[in-house]
């Protein structure tokens, strides 16, 4: 892998609470390239999501370079971040956050109408396998079928970055694999980069490569040469 989409030099995060600095990040430093598959472990508290919205521009660093295509991200302006976020990166949360008096289709149709290049909502959905419950309300769906149609929303929008924070949590084993093959068939179909946040382990066999988070430190980054497919990971 050689096209480098996003890096990050020695960035650190941290918050004042009264007289009190809490450190989310410790100059942490990577490169992410085109296409790959990652997956980012490490326990509650060590800074797998304050990292998550340092690169989906919803929260700036404190110290350090982050850079998206050779641009720089740290300390520029917000309309900057705004294009970033809404033209380059995808979100799908753990509890799917969809907007409750809209359908499924409306739903994704609603990130489309903000993207540069988006993917035909009705397309999308039908590859999420839910084009027969289109016009559902999403409290007229499952909780898998609901985080279907979040993948569905973030991937109509055609990001170069899919950023995932705890996909699966809220999921029994059986439908959280399904969530995880419609990231994997979107990030080889359309050679999107995504990256996976969790603290489950056994998903990280699937992944291209493993950044393991402790106390704020990115302590490893592991090489996986023959990833599995979703279908082999269990826990």
């Amino acid at each position: 892998m050689s096209n480098v989409i996003l890096e990050g030099k020695k960035i650190s995060k941290w918050y004042i609470m009264g007289e009190v600095r809490v450190d989310a990040l410790k100059k942490v430093t990577f490169e992410i390239y085109q296409g790959e598959f990652i997956v980012v472990l490490g326990p509650s508290g060590s800074g797998k999501s304050t990292l998550l919205n340092i690169i989906g521009g919803m929260d700036q660093v404190s110290e350090g370079e982050l850079f998206y295509l050779g641009s720089p991200l740290h300390g520029a302006e917000e309309s900057v971040v705004t294009r970033y976020r809404r033209n380059a990166v995808g979100f799908i949360f753990q509890f799917y956050n969809l907007m409750p008096n809209l359908t499924a289709f409306e739903n994704v149709q609603l990130a489309t109408e903000i993207a540069t290049d988006p993917l035909p909502a009705a397309d999308i959905l039908a590859e999420v396998g839910l084009a027969d419950r289109a016009g559902h309300f999403p409290a007229q769906l499952s909780g898998g079928e609901q985080q279907r149609v979040a993948v569905a929303r973030a991937v109509a929008k055609n990001p170069e970055l899919l950023l995932c924070d705890e996909p699966t949590g809220a999921l029994d084993l059986k439908t959280g694999i399904q969530i995880l093959k419609l990231l994997r068939d979107f990030n080889i179909k359309y050679k999107k980069t995504v990256m996976v946040i969790t603290h489950n382990a056994s998903i990280a066999d699937m992944a291209d490569r493993v950044f393991s988070l402790k106390d704020g430190e990115l302590v490893s980054v592991r090489v996986i040469d023959n990833p599995k497919s979703p279908e082999e990971v269990s826990w």
